[in-house]
């Protein structure tokens, strides 16, 4: 059941417009949105302040994105060389996935060493992002999100300000003339019609202005108290700067710029969920955002900047990693979960989640008013592998049908109970309900319709089918029947998708 305190902050505010989600209720009624401050939660934690951006391009743009409803999240980099987790066996720390593997694992400088000469075997002779963004934008997806750069520092983009990149002679790729990736991702994507973000680190572990070779390296913060040595990381905060100026201003129309990195933050800006990142030492890292977003704005009028986990003017959307939230949450959000067991093709022992997984959780999502982006990665050679491209194609074959029940769409609550969701057009006028089918269970001959869903309508419409069904109510239940054609041509559908105008 939904939690009624949502809908208090609602009637409270009584600022009705079209940018928040906010919940309330165990009846179906229109969600709508609230257009400013609101105290942002999900389930019983309470979060920041959430503050709409009174840039009206900002605005605008977040309006957009939230339409949109399904991305994909692309991890790549020279990591996927050795099949290993991206970055993160750089980091010496004793957690799961810090763990080192391999010949140099022993040692942490060797590894180190050895894993930063990863550049002169990495070269993906199959890359060819059209492949990626076609398969994409045929699965129904709308943007992409590309790492531009990962938190071991290597870039994958021409940068002026290292020599640690995928175009310098010293990495093996460079000969070839697709070798500026970002560049080609992103042309191959805008292509296609589908809307562009950038992820980039705020950490860079290869920076020595980061981690200074001149001490030791103990987890995965700067190595330095950078009020100590302000200069130092004066120099960090202008290489940080240079680098997305680059970004925002030399690779085309962008609409998301995705920040990773969340020890990377200014003072005072620590909860209980990352203030443990900072470690033993609890060293500010501020890169100054508010300059960052000043020239990113200036590049790229109304881009979207997602400062992640850092609360406040510069997260424009929130992004719960492998997880959806259980209620409903009053500000613009996006899971992005994992179609893999990574965040990329590591390798033959990779599994992947099943297309009715994919469809259900971008339902669930959706229901709730969020954005799903779905983590796909290719393999060292540069190329997704089979069992990816039959995923997008299947998921494409559901979205293409039911796209209309997702798109554009806005919360109807009680968003969802059990294996049914909700959803309604942006005008109010028509109403979704999703039944998730469970895999390899057959289709049902008859759904019951709760009395709110179906009004007094007398006929519903089913997606693909060419027919309304009749609605019909026994002993005070409204049921549909499935008709025999419907049932043999939708047979191994993830989910049936049921519309009914509100007019009925």
């Amino acid at each position: 059941m939904i939690h009624v305190r949502f809908a208090i902050i609602a009637v409270c505010l009584f600022v009705l417009r079209s940018s928040l989600y906010a919940a309330g209720g165990d009846s179906l009624r229109i969600v709508s949105k609230m257009d400013t401050t609101v105290t942002a939660g999900a389930g019983n934690k309470t979060e920041a302040v959430y503050t709409w951006p009174a840039d009206s391009l900002v605005s605008s743009k977040l309006h957009k994105w939230q339409d949109w409803k399904f991305g994909v999240l692309i991890h790549w980099g020279i990591y996927s060389e050795w099949g290993v987790v991206e970055s993160w066996s750089l980091c010496p720390e004793d957690e799961g996935w810090c763990q080192r593997r391999g010949p140099y694992s022993a040692d942490w400088y060797t590894y180190k060493t050895s894993y930063e000469n990863i550049r002169k075997t990495f070269n993906p002779v199959k890359f060819n992002p059209s492949n990626w963004a076609k398969a994409m934008h045929d699965a129904g997806m709308q943007y992409v999100v590309f790492t531009t750069k990962h938190h071991d520092g290597f870039c994958m983009f021409d940068t002026k300000y290292t020599d640690y990149r995928i175009t310098d002679p010293a990495s093996a790729f460079s000969k070839n003339p697709l070798s500026n990736v970002v560049k080609e991702v992103f042309a191959a994507f805008r292509q296609q019609g589908m809307g562009i973000g950038a992820y980039f680190s705020k950490p860079d572990w290869h920076c020595p202005d980061y981690w200074w070779p001149y001490f030791p390296v103990f987890d995965r913060n700067v190595n330095y108290d950078p009020a100590k040595y302000p200069e130092r990381w004066k120099s960090y905060q202008k290489f940080t700067f240079n680098q997305l100026d680059e970004i925002t201003r030399e690779y085309g129309k962008i609409d998301i710029l995705w920040l990773d990195g969340g020890w990377v933050r200014p003072a005072g800006s620590l909860d209980e969920e990352t203030q443990p990142w900072l470690g033993k030492r609890q060293w500010t890292q501020d890169v100054d955002i508010p300059s960052i977003a000043r020239m990113a704005r200036k590049n790229q009028p109304g881009i979207l900047i997602v400062d992640r986990t850092v609360h406040g003017e510069f997260e424009n959307y929130q992004t719960p990693e492998q997880q959806i939230p259980e209620t409903i949450p009053a500000y613009p959000w996006e899971s992005c979960i994992t179609l893999g067991d990574s965040w990329y093709s590591t390798g033959p022992g990779e599994h992947y989640k099943s297309t009715n997984w994919v469809i259900h959780t971008l339902i669930k999502i959706v229901a709730k008013g969020g954005n799903f982006l779905l983590g796909i990665g290719p393999d060292k050679t540069g190329e997704l592998v089979p069992t990816v491209y039959e995923r997008l194609k299947e998921i494409g074959v559901w979205t293409k049908l039911n796209g209309e029940a997702v798109y554009n769409s806005r919360p109807l609550a009680p968003y969802q109970v059990d294996n049914i969701c909700y959803t309604q057009s942006k005008d109010g006028k028509t109403r979704y309900m999703f039944y998730l089918v469970k895999e390899n269970d057959p289709l049902p001959s008859s759904v019951e319709l709760p009395s709110g869903f179906a009004g007094k309508a007398h006929e519903i419409r089913v997606p693909g089918h060419p027919q309304s069904l009749k609605i019909q109510t026994k002993q005070g239940r409204k049921m549909v029947m499935l008709p025999k054609s419907l049932l043999e041509k939708m047979s191994a559908t993830p989910a049936i998708v049921f519309s009914i105008k509100t007019s009925d």
